[in-house]
């Protein structure tokens, strides 16, 4: 078992701008516009791929407060098997992966089945998302932050 390094608030205290700057590049997509939903299944797809269990646990978390189907959080690993992806979905999940895995750059393929469900400006607000997905990536894992446990529900609490 991985211990951490330092943890999330650590790195809020030890370098708040920097904090606050990644902060505010997550927050432009769904500003613009962009669905929240979908952007909780692009930040827990890039998470899986970086190896970030802080983040896979807080999108996995948030995804479920703002109403994401549980299935598509099971299955957001396996989304191009799994029929229940919608055709925009499937595009910000190639996106995703395309920009977080960059060996080889981004397809035609993929830049056309993305700018063919995403407007121009769109478009360049999802890729800000996954920009700033995979730099909260790189903090969780190279400091290895402890993820968040799930909350107790009030009535299991009581009972």
């Amino acid at each position: 078992m991985s211990h951490a390094r330092s943890e999330y608030e650590d790195f809020k205290r030890i370098a708040p701008d920097v904090y606050d700057l990644v902060l505010a590049l997550g927050q432009l997509a769904a500003n613009a516009g962009l669905d929240k939903q979908l952007l909780e299944l692009v930040k827990l797809r890039a998470s899986q791929i970086n190896g970030c269990a802080f983040c896979v646990q807080h999108h996995v978390l948030l995804s479920e407060r703002i109403g994401v189907p549980v299935d598509k959080l099971h299955l957001v690993a396996v989304w191009r098997e799994a029929p229940i992806f919608s055709p925009r979905e499937r595009a910000a999940l190639a996106w995703t992966e395309a920009l977080t895995c960059l060996p080889d750059g981004v397809s035609e393929e993929v830049y056309a089945e993305a700018s063919g469900e995403f407007s121009e400006t769109e478009l360049t607000y999802l890729t800000s998302a996954v920009a700033s997905i995979n730099v909260w990536n790189r903090f969780g894992a190279a400091f290895r932050w402890t993820p968040a446990k799930r909350p107790v529900a009030a009535a299991a609490a009581a009972s």
